[in-house]
């Protein structure tokens, strides 16, 4: 099977989702040592900004949370704004959900009904933004 390569009208080399918080520590507890990503890099007071990018090392694909000395507030949207993760071992996601909920952090009901049918978790971070395990080995 052909690997497929991102279009040569936009050549990505790196995706990174970035987000404020008022909660930087608790928020990068929560998704390293409870989902198990890893801190690949952070700066501190960089024009009032602290940060940390969190991922996989080796993989192009990173998640940036930063807080403003004044102040990031970042509500959560709606319960249906949503990062997923799918994964194909149940057992590996059964972990994580433990993981997480030695942190406080427990299941959370889904908005869409779709991803508890499915066999998802959902989890809401310490800002209230929606984590979902989804037990499969592609995208459904």
């Amino acid at each position: 099977m052909k690997e497929e390569q991102w279009p040569a009208e936009l050549p990505v080399a790196q995706v990174r989702v970035a987000r404020p918080t008022d909660k930087l520590p608790e928020v990068e507890r929560f998704y390293c040592e409870g989902l198990g990503l890893k801190r690949l890099g952070s700066f501190e007071k960089h024009s009032g900004y602290d940060g940390v990018m969190l991922g996989l090392p080796g993989f192009a694909y990173h998640l940036e949370f930063t807080q403003h000395e004044h102040g990031s507030p970042c509500p959560a949207p709606s319960a249906d704004n949503l990062l997923v993760l799918y994964i194909p071992d149940r057992q590996s996601i059964n972990k994580i959900v433990q993981r997480l909920a030695r942190l406080g952090y427990p299941e959370a009901e889904p908005e869409n009904p779709y991803w508890k049918e499915k066999g998802a978790v959902t989890i809401a971070d310490p800002d209230g933004w929606r984590l979902v395990l989804m037990p499969s080995a592609g995208i459904g």
